[in-house]
């Protein structure tokens, strides 16, 4: 390594080519004014004939044009960054005596009959062995459902460990998750020169195995719950045999007293953890889960940097962490920066990828052009926080902002106020008093001050003033567990910030949003990292039902900020530290579920008009011709143009696009519904945990069809715009040939509602091996239409019959 690296920046930003970009921008700028056009036409110009079809119409259009501003602006400036993690090591060096930051990784679970343990198990075996100091690395297992089956499969996980951990690091395998490294479909052998390998890897694929059987003999067990109830090996019952009324437990399984491996080097320390539940108390779910962890690992490890990951998130890049520390230990950077999100990559989804479970325009397009602003939003995964920032601190320094975006209402009306110290800022400046009085009496205030926000544990307390982390000297290390159960109690965040000002933000079932639009609102800014080799992967439902009750959960989740005091619409504005493009990013985060009610209208259109005859605009003008062609031209272009500088192919965003469409009449518009209930007659809903497909074949569950009323709207449309199809090419047939140009024009829009939602229609017909739907539905259509023709064209006919039909017409005849 050259030392000169070691005072070099440990990473920089790649600006996008101005050879891409600025035409890109350019074309957004002429769409806007093409669709400012577009829209004075359309409202200068009603159909008189079809009033109702044509407001409608120019309503949902006039809406999506909005959506379009919403999701397009924030993706103005968008950048790429590089690390340097050659440089890290030169600056922190590595080994026992690295000055690299700990972590503590944090993995989250509930129920470990839909979230299999064999996943979890993979998940933390990743984690401990990632290429990074043992000694800086801790895993917290978050148990929310107390399942002894969980805490078993940990304890073998652990003594696997002691096996796979050292193997991983002797021959730098990659991936580290068993799983998925000996299910490769690659030459192993390539770049392994070691002569023990091949011997090695065998003994290890074996031993993986009986672990793999012991899991799911585990998993078999628990299958039928005995009527006295779980009992430990000890003899003992399993204490949270009641799921909802249980206390906390905390089992540290590895660590610097536990098991070595069996090489004799230390491992990563391993720890369970269950919180408290009592019925009468508000747990809040996973967030409620995520703040326990960050008060349990602040008592036992408090790690300045907390990286966390679902049970399903492996780590795929041993370096994911150093990566992360490219940023948020680089000086320069760092300081204001509160999270590293990196992007979600999924294995075992379809090729064809039919349900955009990858999601590349929203991790390849809108993430990068929000880490040209003021960061990425957090996604609830793979994400890297600087722990400082979950207690509810600002930045160390806050930087100028542009005057573009530093204004506001609230900041031009009212004149702005000294800023005063934290609750960190006093009790530091109260240590400097010369006088003893006085700062024993600043000490009391700050102390009842610090409990009021954080809780009553001293502990605690003081590892939030520890900036660099690390356990308190002053604490002794016998009372730590007895520490850690407290501040997993279930009472413990009464009458406390928790989940309102610190740590996860409670108040919708995506978090996620809600705790990174509170740090950005503080003036932090994150970080969007993209190593070549993807950081984290994990499992998406690949079935249409479990897709669609995924993005449900998530659309309801944003109406539930809507109608909070959290919405980006009106909140956060008094410090002027949320840029006014981040802001746009969140309203629209907030407001794309409101799409659907649109959505679902205009989808209706095409088949309406087939069926009444008449269309939602007047005869075309030359001059209407030009603002029509000029809007797609500017859609397809804006489209080309996006794909260019990011690099995505066609078939992801087409496929984007289509899963627009089949969420937003679908998912989205439950969501609305059930937020709006939920904001009127407190109608609450629960949401079960998505099943993490088992292993039973290549896309199995992509196959497996579940009935569920979120399918009724789409479905519906489907048969509409079909039957709507067949009704209007029989008006033409009837009507003569003249009708078949405004024909045309209705099809057309029909079938791009049809084609939109074919991934949908797929989904319908289940599995390949019986006649599918679609040919049933095509064939169906076809043979009407060809009925229709005969008819009309019947040779049979003679001349007088057709005249002594055509006079007889009414309905006295």
């Amino acid at each position: 390594i050259n030392l000169t690296d070691a005072y070099e920046p440990l990473s920089r930003i790649i600006p996008i080519s101005k050879n891409k970009l600025t035409p890109y921008r350019a074309v957004i700028i002429m769409r806007l004014v093409v669709l400012g056009l577009f829209f004075h036409y359309r409202i200068t110009n009603p159909v008189d004939s079809a009033f109702g079809l044509w407001l409608t119409s120019v309503i949902c259009e006039i809406w999506f044009g909005f959506s379009w501003i919403l999701d397009q602006f924030p993706k103005w400036c968008p950048v790429n960054r590089e690390t340097y993690v050659d440089r890290l090591i030169a600056r922190y060096g590595d080994g026992e005596d690295s000055g690299l930051a700990p972590v503590d990784f944090f993995v989250s679970t509930v129920d470990p009959l839909k979230e299999p343990p064999l996943i979890t198990a993979n998940t933390v075996l990743s984690i401990l062995a990632v290429d990074y100091p043992v000694e800086k690395i801790s895993c917290y297992v978050s148990d929310d459902g107390a399942a002894m089956l969980t805490f078993e499969s940990l304890a073998e996980t652990a003594e696997f460990a002691r096996r796979w951990v050292p193997f991983c690091k002797k021959f730098s395998i990659e991936p580290r998750t068993p799983e998925f490294y000996f299910s490769q479909k690659i030459d192993y052998l390539k770049d392994k020169i070691h002569p023990s390998f091949v011997k090695e890897r065998r003994a290890m694929k074996r031993d993986y195995e009986e672990f793999k059987v012991r899991i799911n003999a585990l998993v078999a067990k628990a299958q039928k719950t005995p009527e006295e109830g779980w009992v430990m090996q000890d003899g003992t019952p399993w204490p949270g045999n009641n799921s909802r009324d249980h206390p906390g437990m905390i089992q540290v399984f590895l660590g610097e007293t536990g098991a070595r491996d069996y090489d004799g080097n230390e491992l990563p320390r391993l720890v369970y953890v269950s919180r408290e539940k009592r019925p009468g108390y508000q747990h809040h779910k996973k967030a409620g889960a995520m703040n326990a962890l960050v008060r349990v690992s602040a008592v036992l490890t408090n790690a300045p940097y907390i990286l966390n990951l679902d049970c399903d998130h492996y780590v795929n890049n041993s370096k994911a962490v150093r990566e992360a520390m490219c940023f948020m230990m680089d000086p320069s950077v760092g300081r204001d920066v509160c999270y590293v999100q990196f992007p979600q990559r999924f294995d075992g989804i379809d090729r064809s990828d039919r349900y955009a479970n990858r999601n590349v325009v929203f991790f390849d397009v809108n993430m990068k052009g929000l880490d040209g602003i003021q960061g990425p939003v957090y996604v609830g995964t793979g994400c890297c926080f600087y722990r400082q920032a979950l207690y509810g601190y600002g930045p160390p320094s806050l930087p100028a902002l542009p005057k573009s975006s530093a204004c506001s209402f609230c900041c031009c009306c009212c004149p702005k106020k000294k800023v005063e110290k934290t609750e960190k800022e006093m009790h530091r400046d109260s240590r400097r008093e010369d006088h003893y009085d006085e700062y024993e009496r600043s000490m009391l205030i700050s102390q009842m001050s610090f409990e009021k926000s954080f809780g009553q544990s001293s502990v605690f307390i003081e590892s939030t003033l520890m900036e660099n982390g690390g356990v308190p000297e002053s604490v002794d290390p016998s009372t730590l567990i007895k520490e850690a159960i407290h501040v997993i109690s279930c009472g413990y965040e009464e009458k406390t910030e928790w989940g309102k000002e610190l740590g996860w933000i409670y108040g919708s079932v995506t978090e996620d949003i809600l705790t990174g639009f509170k740090m950005h609102c503080r003036g932090w800014r994150s970080i969007y990292c993209m190593p070549i080799r993807p950081a984290f992967k994990g499992s998406a439902p690949i079935n249409l039902s479990d897709r669609l009750h995924q993005v449900l959960r998530w659309a309801l989740g944003s109406v539930e900020i809507f109608f909070s005091r959290h919405c980006p619409l009106w909140y956060g504005y008094g410090g002027g530290r949320l840029r006014w493009l981040q802001r746009l990013s969140y309203i629209n985060t907030i407001v794309y579920p409101f799409t659907s009610v649109p959505l679902v209208a205009y989808c209706c259109l095409p088949a309406i008009c087939l069926l009444t005859g008449k269309f939602i605009i007047p005869i075309l003008s030359n001059a209407a011709t030009i603002w029509f062609l000029g809007l797609f031209t500017s859609i397809i272009l804006t489209s080309v143009l996006e794909l260019r500088w990011s690099g995505i192919g066609i078939e992801d965003w087409w496929r984007n696009e289509q899963f627009w469409v089949i969420g937003g009449v679908s998912a989205h518009l439950f969501a609305v519904f059930q937020g709006i209930l939920k904001m009127v007659i407190g109608l609450d809903t629960n949401f079960t945990v998505t099943s993490k497909a088992a292993e039973d074949g290549d896309f199995a569950e992509l196959y497996v069809f579940k009935w569920t009323t979120v399918l009724i709207p789409p479905t519906t449309i489907l048969v509409l715009n079909l039957v709507g199809v067949v009704a209007g090419f029989s008006d033409a047939l009837n009507s003569g040939y003249e009708s078949w140009g405004p024909l045309f024009g209705k099809v057309f829009f029909a079938m791009w509602v049809i084609m939109h939602l074919y991934p949908f229609l797929k989904g319908l017909m289940g599995r390949q091996n019986r006649t599918p739907t679609i040919v049933i539905l095509w064939s169906v259509l076809l043979a009407s239409v060809f009925s229709l023709l005969w008819v009309k064209i019947d040779p049979f006919i003679t001349g007088a019959e057709t005249v002594a039909t055509g006079a007889c017409s009414s309905i006295d005849c």
